[in-house]
């Protein structure tokens, strides 16, 4: 339920937060692997210039797509700033194209706390300041820089909950955005509860795999028994 009182009907087989709880579990190495050998997807990855805050945040959640870019006007910025927030759904990821920004911050404490507040559960964006109140928040940031000059009269937002590209990836409202230390990959939304189960069961083989190598088979048994390396 989001903080309007509105059950959110999950758009997978199961709740989205145990969409959430299961993806955190993966690594997106695995779920790439999926996705280029199971459904010839070889453009799933954002930038790899994205780069998690702290090497230990993940996130995971339905894409909130926001698209901007440099531009000094300032008229009506703050309204549809904050329109922006108010659109938030629970269990999004906010992901910006910012049209190739390396100035600004788009975003910082106080947006962070009011997409908290919303339900919220990370960003994926260029530019971020307030820099230690994210990180006392707690709040997964995959970025690509630190900025103190604000996005006020140097950048602006154009529209979003739109279609928007990201390196070679477009990623559309809704679809499943999952990050963590080895970067940010999108999965289209008709196919992201399959991809979980996909990935679930190559990592039960990995185990599999793990236990051979351990015990001290030679790589080359280790193929002749359907291991991979």
């Amino acid at each position: 339920m989001n903080t309007n009182g509105h059950t959110q009907k999950s758009p997978f087989p199961i709740p989205v937060a145990e969409m959430r709880e299961r993806y955190l579990n993966l690594y997106t190495g695995a779920v790439n692997d999926v996705l280029r050998f199971n459904y010839q997807m070889h453009a799933t990855s954002l930038p790899s210039c994205f780069a998690p805050l702290r090497e230990k945040m993940k996130l995971a959640g339905l894409a909130f797509t926001v698209k901007g870019g440099p531009d000094i006007t300032t008229e009506g910025e703050f309204e549809m700033r904050a329109e922006m927030l108010e659109a938030l759904y629970e269990d999004s990821i906010v992901v910006w194209d910012c049209t190739g920004d390396t100035v600004t911050s788009q975003w910082g404490e106080v947006m962070t706390m009011a997409a908290m507040k919303i339900g919220c559960r990370g960003a994926v964006i260029n530019g971020i300041r307030d820099t230690q109140a994210i990180l006392d928040l707690g709040f997964p940031v995959f970025h690509q820089f630190k900025s103190n000059t604000g996005m006020l009269g140097r950048f602006r937002m154009y529209h979003y909950l739109k279609p928007i590209l990201m390196g070679e990836v477009i990623v559309k409202p809704g679809d499943w955005v999952f990050g963590d230390i080895d970067g940010v990959i999108s999965i289209p939304q008709h196919i992201a509860y399959d991809v979980l189960l996909a990935t679930e069961k190559l990592m039960f083989k990995e185990d599999e795999i793990r236990e051979m190598v351990e015990s001290g088979m030679k790589p080359t048994d280790v193929v002749k028994n359907g291991g991979y390396f």
